[in-house]
């Protein structure tokens, strides 16, 4: 996909150049606005449906073309259905599978201050249009010795502008997200922290090794291998997985029986990383999985992982927990410890508050609460999206003065509302197992 889109020259890289596209970016929303209202005096009953998709497209060009931190709150944004109108939903989920790539003197450029040579200097061969490019970074194809290799290069200026890039996006995810200020920072900064890990390289190698050499036990599952000769800061060489992300594959019907396979190896994978080893890729995007020709399924970028404090892991867990065993006082500790009620909360919104969470995690937690849970079912995913409407309608909610949840709820949420939205698109059916204690 990424041959069809134009290549990009440069990237703004100075906080200067970086926030004056954003400014224009505001401008041009702003100028969407005006021309709405303007349409609206002549024809009362018009929607704001045509605003919305004006309004997509210009900031979807402009985070394109920025890049790096910005692109990335947009395509995790896309993967939170329930949070954005639909225009912004099917612009983002582009940054998911393609942005405009770089072109190839930029990543000459970024060979020569990494590994001191060319891409030809090193490779066999090396194809000068991306193969793929999204919002960190793009990957080319390349052999040496034989092996058919992915080279993810990192785009320039992406690690060095996380902090400011995140400043500028405020304004457009306050008024996209509905969120009030407290909240957003709150997201935001563990938002920040794993981007600064994600635009580190030589971590996400280590993390890549060690994450996949603890899953190579789990059936069809299969891990590239990473070449550290040819890895540095910005650039990451690993085995090119041949075969088809999810979507592509789906589009090949497949039996009900692969669909399952894929679907169980899914949850195989996230089940050992949770509860085993406490830390866990917490990007499930489609564009991280590759379908291959043996029907096993191939996991190719650790870029995002998070770590699972013990004591978070302990009090979420135990409120998924089908029979939850907790009196009131430990399941009031469970909810101080978890951020959701707070000493600065009156009786009223405490009991608002454990009511809405129970509820929510609750709701989360059914795939826990039997052996066996069908994917395929959209009635469960309905109740997930009227249930956080109705909390996020509520007054209660809506005058509370501060951030609810602990931040580390913030990637295991959006893990485990990943991996369901991934398993809902295969229409799986599998055998949701889980540990001991959770049973």
């Amino acid at each position: 996909m990424a041959e069809k889109l134009k290549e990009q020259e440069s990237i703004p890289v100075s906080k200067v150049q970086r926030a004056a596209k954003f400014i224009s970016t505001g401008a041009k929303v702003g100028g969407n606005y005006v021309k709405h209202y303007a349409k609206k005096i002549v024809d009362p009953k018009l929607e704001k449906e045509a605003l919305h998709e004006s309004n997509a497209r210009d900031i979807y060009s402009s985070l394109s073309e920025l890049k790096g931190s910005a692109l990335k709150v947009a395509q995790m944004m896309s993967m939170d259905k329930n949070l954005l109108p639909r225009a912004y939903q099917d612009q983002f989920t582009m940054a998911q599978y393609s942005a405009p790539p770089l072109s190839y003197p930029l990543v000459v450029k970024t060979f020569q201050q990494n590994l001191k040579k060319t891409p030809d200097q090193i490779f066999d061969t090396f194809t000068r249009s991306a193969v793929n490019a999204a919002s960190i970074g793009q990957v080319h194809q390349a052999t040496k010795e034989g092996k058919l290799l992915a080279v993810k290069i990192q785009y320039p200026g992406v690690a060095n502008s996380v902090s400011s890039d995140l400043k500028l996006v405020r304004p457009f995810a306050l008024r996209l997200l509905n969120m009030n200020e407290r909240e957003l920072d709150h997201y935001m900064a563990e938002v920040e922290e794993r981007l600064l890990e994600e635009t580190d390289y030589i971590l996400e190698v280590g993390r890549s090794r060690e994450i996949s050499e603890a899953c190579s036990h789990i059936p069809h599952l299969n891990f590239p291998k990473y070449y550290d000769q040819w890895s540095g800061d910005r650039i990451i060489t690993m085995d090119w997985i041949k075969g088809k992300h999810i979507k592509e594959w789906l589009e090949t019907n497949p039996t009900q029986k692969e669909k399952n396979k894929i679907g169980q190896a899914l949850w195989d994978f996230y089940d050992h990383q949770v509860h085993h080893l406490k830390q866990v890729h917490a990007d499930p995007h489609p564009g991280n999985f590759i379908v291959q020709d043996d029907g096993n399924l191939g996991i190719i970028d650790f870029g995002c992982v998070k770590i699972i404090p013990e004591d978070f892991y302990q009090g979420y867990f135990a409120l998924i927990k089908k029979d939850m065993l907790l009196n009131e006082d430990e399941l009031n500790q469970v909810f101080y410890d978890l951020e959701f009620i707070s000493d600065k909360d009156s009786p009223d919104e405490r009991e608002f508050y454990k009511g809405a969470f129970r509820e929510m995690i609750s709701l989360l937690g059914k795939p826990f609460h039997s052996d066996r849970f069908d994917f395929a079912d959209n009635r469960f995913f309905d109740q997930i999206f009227e249930l956080g409407d109705r909390i996020s309608n509520d007054k209660m909610f809506k005058k509370s003065r501060q951030a609810r949840g602990s931040r580390h709820g913030l990637y295991i949420n959006r893990t485990y509302f990943g991996l369901y939205n991934l398993l809902n698109q295969l229409e799986a059916e599998i055998d949701t197992t889980k540990p001991q204690w959770l049973q």
